[in-house]
């Protein structure tokens, strides 16, 4: 989130940035409140037309402005020309995790993630969640990656469809979801093969950190560990390859109900 001080010296919140084309043609196509859309000077080609065409439609203010300036704001980010000033990300409630899986008349199916801190990682899972039709990812409010200009970036749009719950402690919300119906799992060396899980049933799947795997405290509810059979040196993977992999099982075993 960029932010700035006021005169009297106080941190107050601005915009947040969306740059690239994919990523901002997928903002404007969601309801998020877009401010303003920033176009680099002398760019003339059919993407840039595009969204300038989208600007107008849509009403929303335009500025065209030097590259240095598109630099300055993404912290020399890849750009591609385009930046939009958005309101700041808003986090979703469990309420509407489980509202977003009745309205598709499916089982709720949620991703945890327990400390996940690298930006790209987080930005990758929501692009992954968002195509194997997950209904939520629940990140806790320290310690852990939020919703950057990064993560939207590298979500190349994901961020506005899949909603990501803040919560203050990982360990009582799953509680709360074994409350209401959802089996939980989480991700080990040593537990079942993913490829036995019963993907049919309401569940959560938790995803611990990219170096220390899923806290103690938080195992300690956990219905079961689950594995991803490997053979080679490296046995372990990066946490979004493993958590896109489990994704894609859940997917896979709920298309052959």
């Amino acid at each position: 989130m960029t932010r700035r001080r006021d005169n009297e010296g106080r941190q107050s919140v601005m915009d947040d940035f969306v740059m690239g084309v994919h990523a901002s043609e997928e903002t404007l196509r969601s309801n998020h409140d877009i401010n303003r859309m920033y176009l680099q000077k002398g760019l003339t080609d059919a993407k840039i037309q595009r969204l300038e065409q989208a600007a107008k439609q849509q009403k929303i203010p335009l500025q065209w402005v030097p590259k240095q300036k598109l630099d300055q704001m993404t912290d020399h980010g890849n750009h591609q020309g385009v930046v939009l000033a958005v309101a700041p990300y808003r986090y979703q409630t469990l309420d509407d995790v489980f509202q977003l899986a009745a309205d598709r008349h499916e089982d709720p199916f949620i991703l945890i993630l327990d400390g996940i801190k690298d930006p790209h990682n987080l930005g990758s899972i929501l692009r992954t969640a968002d195509v194997t039709g997950v209904h939520g990812i629940i990140i806790p409010n320290r310690r852990a990656v939020g919703l950057t200009t990064t993560v939207a970036k590298i979500s190349t749009g994901a961020i506005e469809y899949v909603p990501v719950v803040r919560v203050t402690n990982i360990s009582q919300t799953i509680e709360t979801l074994k409350e209401r119906g959802i089996w939980v799992f989480g991700t080990a060396m040593n537990g079942q093969s993913f490829w036995e899980m019963d993907a049919t049933l309401p569940i959560a799947l938790v995803i611990g950190d990219e170096g220390k795997g899923i806290s103690k405290g938080v195992s300690k509810h956990i219905d079961g560990m689950l594995t991803i059979p490997m053979k080679g040196h490296m046995q372990s993977l990066n946490a979004s390859v493993a958590a896109g992999l489990m994704m894609y099982e859940v997917f896979h075993k709920r298309l052959q109900k």
